[in-house]
């Protein structure tokens, strides 16, 4: 079984439901992540997205902030969601593809301005949700399982536009790698995207305050795909859709896109 995979965090699916569309018509990818949805899941575009071939979908939905989806061509069937940090956030959900891989959508907090959590609670949030994720996997080691979504946090040197000035920035913050990579190994994952282009910068998202963003690029790799040690070497083909950050009234996030010989 070979099928094709994107994470997006597209935010507002309802208002960037005709982006969500050209997506579906013009790349058909078999399943589709979308994060940050800010819509209740009755409210979300199903019958459009449907009409294209979409008919399954799982989410947990939450009117105006937060919400993920996973929209499937392929038939899925629900595989729960967590409700980390006990924050009633919708952040996190999972599907079952018939083949016995789960795929495992996350929006993580992206932690407020300051990398300091006794003057920001929102950062500690961070802190404690990837915390969180990290006992989990330790406590029941996945397996067969995708990883994707926004994670908030470019991990790598070459994941950003500047090193060294984003040191302090939140998404970049040494204590914040830190607590990924201890997430990313206690699941045993594998970043496809990484494994695939081991070298050179590569980013998913740029700032809305950049009009240039193109010309400027001043981005970051904030959004991720990975899998379990078990079935990573199955990935392949990953590349960013870098020109979506373009399209008409975009997120400020591009689509990351992965395959999978399973």
């Amino acid at each position: 079984m070979t099928f094709t995979l994107a994470t997006w965090n597209i935010n507002s699916v309802r208002l960037r439901e005709e982006l969500v569309c050209k997506l579906m018509t013009e790349e058909a990818p078999d399943v589709i992540c979308l994060q940050e949805c800010k819509s209740p899941v009755e409210k979300i575009p199903v019958e459009r997205f449907q009409a294209l071939g979409y008919t399954h979908m799982v989410a947990r939905g939450q009117k105006g902030y937060n919400g993920v989806a996973i929209l499937s061509r392929l038939p899925i069937t629900d595989a729960g969601g967590r409700d980390f940090v006990q924050m009633g956030h919708a952040r996190h959900v999972a599907a079952r593809l018939d083949n016995g891989v789960t795929i495992h959508n996350f929006y993580i907090p992206a932690g407020g301005d300051e990398p300091d959590r006794e003057v920001n609670e929102k950062f500690g949030q961070k802190l404690d949700f990837l915390t969180e994720m990290r006992d989990l996997f330790h406590a029941d080691k996945p397996q067969r399982s995708i990883l994707v979504g926004d994670l908030n946090i470019a991990p790598r040197e070459d994941d950003v536009w500047d090193h060294k000035k984003l040191l302090k920035v939140v998404s970049h913050t040494p204590i914040e790698v830190e607590h990924l990579v201890e997430t990313q190994g206690a699941g045993g994952w594998v970043d496809v995207t990484r494994a695939d282009i081991p070298d050179g910068r590569l980013y998913s998202w740029w700032s809305y305050r950049a009009k240039e963003w193109d010309e400027a690029d001043k981005g970051r790799r904030l959004d991720h795909i990975w899998a379990t040690s078990d079935i990573a070497s199955a990935g392949h083909g990953s590349r960013v859709l870098r020109a979506a950050r373009g399209w008409t009234q975009p997120s400020d996030h591009a689509p990351v896109f992965a395959t999978f010989d399973l």
